[in-house]
């Protein structure tokens, strides 16, 4: 069986995170698990936090029986504090809580200073939720798009035609396009097919080919989120739109040019960071996905 072995470089790279995350001497800080949560980064969180000084401990909560009818993947989300008033009470009561279970508009740099944000760690992402019956239009998935829920680059073209918010047609041949059909027809409930998000990435350090490095344990694929220059369309749960639902397709979309109240932030997929650093906008729109709605 393969086994996890502990490297001081990710204890370095925990420690890095967790102090811009402002984490201070003495401050009490709680990591939060489940049963099933992977044990190494259960364990580089409690070295890293001890090596700041910090007072940790552990909160670990049994992983529930999953009660949808498919796994669930790529949600970012956990059901196992279930709504326990004691344990939010306990994590109410910490400085910072480091999670490893899993506004409109966010943006995710990856780590967290201030009282009440939530952070992704690695990020670099803004994403946006549409209001209710907002979204309609067009969204083709070409190869070499992602689908992180499946963990696959896309091999084969997908267009899915989406009305009032929700995909209403799932277009295409081979294997991606009977998994996407599958999968969504299997939780029977029209939200499924709903607007989550939608986005783009801006790290320049982020890898389009990291989730090929990778087993699918040892990854969620939230580094090719931050890709700068994809664009990121979700389906699933949109709680600014009243739909909190587990089922989550991520599909980090590449080549794209993305305009925004018809100027062009990213052009065929040119690194937005050139945005983040005040550049501004790089010419005129002509895409292949559609604008944000």
């Amino acid at each position: 069986m393969f086994a996890d072995r502990i490297e001081e470089k990710w204890i370095d790279a925990f420690r890095a995170m967790l102090q811009a995350c402002a984490v201070q001497p003495g401050e009490v800080c709680v990591i939060l698990s489940e049963t099933q949560s992977r044990a190494l980064n259960v364990q580089l969180s409690e070295r890293a936090l001890h090596s700041l000084g910090a007072r940790a401990y552990h909160l670990v909560l049994p992983t529930p029986t999953n009660p949808c009818p498919v796994p669930i993947r790529s949600t970012g989300a956990s059901i196992a504090i279930g709504g326990l008033a004691p344990v939010v009470t306990a994590l109410a009561t910490a400085g910072l809580v480091v999670g490893l279970t899993g506004a409109n508009a966010v943006g995710v740099w990856g780590w967290a200073a201030k009282p009440g944000m939530l952070a992704h760690w690695p990020g670099g992402l803004v994403v946006a939720f549409p209001r209710a019956g907002t979204v309609n239009g067009t969204a083709v998935l070409a190869p070499g798009d992602l689908n992180l829920t499946f963990k696959r680059y896309i091999a084969a073209p997908i267009r899915l035609t989406l009305v009032a918010d929700r995909v209403v047609a799932i277009d295409g041949k081979g294997t991606d396009a009977a998994m996407m059909r599958g999968y969504l027809a299997a939780w029977g409930d029209a939200d499924a097919y709903a607007t989550s998000h939608v986005g783009w990435g801006l790290n320049p350090a982020a890898r389009y080919e990291a989730m090929a490095m990778y087993r699918h344990r040892d990854t969620n694929g939230t580094e090719l989120r931050a890709v700068a220059g994809n664009f990121l369309f979700s389906t699933g749960a949109n709680e600014f739109a009243g739909r909190h639902r587990a089922r989550h397709f991520d599909l980090p979309v590449m080549g794209t040019t993305i305009t925004l109240n018809g100027i062009a932030w990213v052009r065929d997929g040119y690194r937005a960071s050139l945005c983040s650093r005040g550049l501004g906008p790089v010419g005129p729109s002509g895409s292949r996905a559609a604008p944000l709605p």
